[in-house]
């Protein structure tokens, strides 16, 4: 038993939607592109809602409804935003179905999303999935290589170490 306290503690990061992965450096804003906000990676929506991409709690929910804040069991805080300059849309498309203070599991809905209004009204509907706090840390982030995900089923982005 002792021989797990040297384990790596790694997590897996699920997508949060079904679409196509790909690097947050191709995101086409540079609060992202660039990893302001942290290391992560992003998904293009071909359909469905968000749903929870760790096992964790709600630790935000943006009062324009765009993006859900979730610390995972190893402290990783990951915000899912969903489009880009979706703020100026004041929560039009956009139903959530967590509060802060909610424990979520990989695959529980945390909002259903109208596209086709975020599709016409917003920048782009692409999803950072951003990691908040990996500046603070000393992890390794992992992106996958499939180029297509699955909500709950692909894991888009694994981090590992202390």
């Amino acid at each position: 038993m002792v021989f797990n306290l040297f384990k790596k503690a790694k997590l897996e990061i699920y997508s949060p939607v079904n679409g196509e992965v790909i690097p947050l450096e191709q995101v086409p804003d540079p609060v992202f592109s660039e990893k302001m906000m942290g290391e992560g990676v992003a998904v293009m929506p071909t359909e469905g809602n968000v749903y929870a991409p760790v096992d964790g709690t709600i630790i935000q929910v943006a009062p324009t409804k765009h993006a859900i804040g979730i610390s995972a069991k190893d402290g990783s805080e990951i915000l899912i935003h969903v489009g880009l300059e979706t703020v100026a849309l004041k929560g039009e498309g956009f139903q959530v179905a967590v509060e802060v203070g909610e424990k979520v599991s990989v695959g529980s809905l945390l909002m259903e999303v109208d596209w086709d209004i975020v599709k016409s009204k917003a920048k782009s509907s692409v999803i950072p999935i951003v990691i908040t706090n990996s500046h603070e840390d000393s992890k390794q982030y992992t992106i996958t290589d499939e180029k297509n995900a699955i909500s709950g089923k692909t894991v888009i982005l694994t981090t590992s170490g202390k």
